[in-house]
């Protein structure tokens, strides 16, 4: 028989699919280990979660429930300052991917990537939309 088994509980009941999986990505990122039971029943019978008791319920085991109720408790994922990418030129976070300007200006490359671009073998580059340069 097993003496350190931790019981499973229930941190939260949610009224559909969709606001369960979030909050159990949240827990997810933050390495909380936990599961969803009643999502099938409350995707078949959208709205009616009150009348037939099938919310979705977020199960966490009782040793985590502090930390997921303090991971609950936070409005946002954090975001390190130093990961997000930035232009080395002019320092802007307002960057898009994309495939090489000097490539695309031509009707033919253009056509060439919108059929075979997934074959192509020229690489996408990092472009920032208020400087204008590629790197």
């Amino acid at each position: 028989m097993m003496q350190d088994r931790d019981d499973i509980v229930v941190l939260q009941r949610f009224g559909n699919v969709i606001e369960a999986n979030i909050a159990k990505s949240k827990l997810d990122a933050y390495g909380v280990p936990c599961f969803l039971t009643e999502e099938n029943m409350a995707s078949l019978y959208p709205g009616a979660s009150n009348m037939m008791n099938s919310n979705v319920r977020l199960h966490i085991f009782r040793h985590d429930l502090e930390r997921a109720r303090q991971v609950m408790g936070e409005n946002a994922l954090t975001i390190d300052d130093d990961t997000i990418l930035k232009c080395p030129k002019c320092g802007s976070k307002n960057i898009e991917r994309d495939f090489p300007k000097k490539l695309t200006e031509s009707f033919l490359s253009s056509l060439r990537y919108l059929f075979f671009g997934i074959f192509s073998p020229d690489k996408k580059v990092y472009h920032c939309m208020d400087c204008d340069t590629e790197f």
